[in-house]
């Protein structure tokens, strides 16, 4: 969509892709016809054929708006409601590439051939190669490829016609495709692994599509499992093309999402201190460093498919400490006073590192549900008490809670349950699950996103047993934000609204909600001085190959302020994040989901002298993508992850330093296990990015 597109995490479908992304499953294709239409030798003739029901059966309409076949209303492909009319104006353009000469020859081409010629605009964003495939048309003999064909040419932008055969009743669908208890435990494991951050435990959609059975049944195994295996140019990665689904576990996939999402347990208090474990008590702990490392430059490293976290000297590069973490880790925070670091991982568990250990080592750990996000620790000191590192929060997706746990040792004091009704249509939801914390300095509290049901909870912290809790109506979908320069404004990506939302923490209330391209996913943003516009913060989108600045200065700047004030166009969508320092020249931007391959290894640099258009890209490996970045200590370098594979020996991964002021590569840490985020200890201790 020239305006979004995970998973990151994949999370599986951003339901959004290709060319005509109507596709069989990703498996060696049979022998297709390469000759033009020709007239049907089986006694049947194309207008005889339902071509509607044909193009059914092909799942075509997961990805493509086709008028008069049922359920055809996909985002993915172009709209094909003027097909007929784009056909013939294509073969008389100079940049068609094909050999066909006349429309029909065009639409038989697309059909049994489609990489010949790819169509510049696929919904807004650009066509990708591979993303359908010619396998489509062996499922079709010669008269009903014929027919499809007679068909998709009378698309004029009119009623199409009915051929002469009965309308095509509403789309029906029968029951979900039957799988073992083995299979569907392996799919409910990948879902939970790859797909459920973006989809939700219960599928109901946030950052993706809600994949419930009302939505997938007609969609059809044969469509949804080319989606998971190839991907989407809006940021649904290609898990097939990847290495990390096999076609028939993309298959299965497909089966798995058709059926009812399967009811996941709770967890209780009595559960939660089950799996609190204080390794090395406060007392216990040294008073100084016990090495002589510079700490506040250590880099706190995700290894995500290895389930642990590397502490990086930032100072020598070389590896400080290894230490099992949760499963995937999304974020690492660190302490007020950036001694400890607080990991969240994906299965639910958090951990507590010490810095001034030698090694660095985890202190305390504890799970607190199955699946999470966020933590934040107490920053407030001020005339209502200190709370330095005092108290920590765990955000989750799965139960919908948050929970407070002691700073120190972690052990579990209350949880509170985020289940609550929809902000604007006051509508019940499930799962509203708990995105990205942040701890105002203002006043003892933490600001709590709360995804599907759309608003901001300001948490005190002063009576943890009693919580009071301040609801803000903002939008749905609240996923991740960050601070502007002054950090009196938190701005949060509502991504699957297209929007920003803008929180004024000292006065406690919304300043803002701002449209942006689609999916914006800004990590924690980007702050910097635009030469027209002032102080701005930006994002960079899942969706849209664009980069978006907001101003954020309503006292010098009011006429700019909490609007987009510039659009940088980037080479594609998928990105994740995007990094700047108040000393550098430059705003760092990755490409991460894109499915092109070359474009997912590909970083950007824009001058903010001249932010019209990246100043230059750059592949930063020959394998893998492109992930994060974070400065050292001092600003001067700039730390990209390689996020390759764990079963690729050789080509796990690495980080690779730049030169933040010449772009010069510097150093590569390399055969690290699919390193993604970085955080080092002093940016993410002052929040400068």
């Amino acid at each position: 969509m020239r305006r979004h597109g995970l998973w990151m995490m994949v999370s599986v479908l951003f339901l959004l892709v290709g060319l005509a992304a109507c596709t069989a499953a990703p498996t060696t294709p049979a022998p297709v016809p390469t000759q033009p239409p020709l007239p049907s030798v089986s006694g049947e003739t194309p207008q005889a054929l339902d071509a509607p029901a044909l193009l059914q059966k092909g799942g075509c309409g997961a990805c493509h708006v086709i008028p008069g076949v049922p359920g055809a209303v996909g985002v993915i492909g172009p709209d094909l409601s003027q097909i007929g009319l784009t056909a013939a104006e294509r073969v008389e353009d100079a940049a068609y590439t094909g050999t066909a000469k006349t429309a029909l020859d065009y639409l038989h081409e697309s059909i049994v051939n489609p990489d010949v010629f790819l169509a510049p605009d696929c919904n807004g964003a650009p066509c990708q190669k591979g993303l359908m495939t010619p396998a489509l048309a062996a499922q079709f003999n010669e008269a009903e490829l014929n027919a499809i064909v007679e068909y998709l040419a009378s698309l004029k932008g009119e009623t199409p016609p009915t051929g002469g055969v009965e309308a095509t009743p509403p789309v029906e669908v029968g029951e979900a495709p039957a799988l073992t208890a083995e299979e569907f435990e392996q799919a409910r494991q990948i879902f939970f692994d790859r797909c459920a951050g973006c989809h939700g435990v219960l599928r109901n959609g946030a950052t993706g599509p809600a994949l419930t059975p009302d939505k997938t049944l007609p969609k059809g195994t044969l469509a949804l499992a080319s989606i998971i295996f190839n991907g989407t140019p809006r940021g649904m990665p290609d898990w097939g093309k990847q290495g990390v689904l096999t076609a028939e576990q993309a298959e299965l996939m497909a089966k798995y999402i058709q059926n009812e999402p399967p009811a996941p347990p709770e967890m209780s208090m009595e559960q939660m201190r089950g799996f609190w474990k204080v390794l090395v008590a406060p007392e216990d702990r040294p008073s100084e460093p016990q090495h002589t490392r510079n700490w506040e430059n250590f880099f706190a490293v995700t290894l995500r498919d290895a389930g642990k976290v590397v502490v990086i000297d930032g100072d020598t590069y070389e590896v400080a400490a290894t230490l099992n973490t949760g499963y995937a880790v999304h974020i690492s925070r660190m302490s007020a006073t950036g001694r400890y670091v607080y990991t969240i991982g994906r299965d639910g568990k958090t951990a507590l590192i010490d810095l001034w250990s030698n090694p660095p080592a985890v202190v305390a750990e504890v799970k607190t549900c199955y699946d999470a996000r966020s933590v934040e620790v107490s920053k407030y000191n001020g005339p209502e008490g200190d709370f330095t590192d005092r108290y920590a929060i765990v955000g989750c997706y799965w139960p919908p809670h948050f929970v407070i746990v002691d700073g120190l040792t972690l052990e579990p004091l209350k949880v509170v349950s985020t289940r609550s009704y929809t902000y604007d249509t006051q509508e019940y939801h499930p799962e509203p699950r708990v995105a990205s914390i942040v701890a105002s300095h203002f006043s003892p509290k933490w600001v709590v996103n709360v995804k599907e049901t759309g608003q901001i909870w300001l948490v005190d912290y002063t009576d943890v047993q009693n919580p009071a809790i301040k609801m803000l109506n903002a939008e749905r979908f609240l996923h991740d934000g960050g601070w502007d320069a002054s950090g009196r404004y938190f701005l949060v990506a509502a991504n699957n609204a297209n929007k920003i939302v803008v929180l004024d923490v000292q006065e406690e209330k919304v300043a803002a909600i701002v449209e942006t391209e689609k999916i914006p996913h800004p990590g924690r943003g980007a702050n910097w001085i635009d030469p027209v516009y002032g102080p701005v913060w930006s994002t960079s989108h899942l969706g849209e190959g664009a980069l978006v600045a907001i101003g954020t200065d309503p006292v010098n700047h009011p006429e700019y302020a909490w609007k987009v004030v510039r659009t940088i166009p980037l080479p594609g969508a998928g990105s994740l994040f995007l990094k700047t320092h108040p000393n550098s020249p430059w705003i760092w931007v990755d490409h991460t989901l894109n499915p092109d391959e070359e474009i997912q290894r590909t970083v950007c640099v824009i001058a903010k002298a001249n932010p019209v258009e990246p100043y230059k890209c750059w592949q930063v490996a020959d394998y893998g993508r492109a992930v994060h970045f974070e400065y050292n200590l001092q600003g001067t370098q700039v730390w990209v992850s390689v996020w390759g594979r764990a079963d690729d020996p050789g080509r796990t991964g690495e980080i690779v330093v730049y030169d933040d002021k010449t772009l010069e590569e510097i150093a590569r840490i390399p055969n690290l296990v699919t390193p993604t985020g970085k955080f080092n200890v002093y940016n993410t201790v002052k929040d400068i990015y």
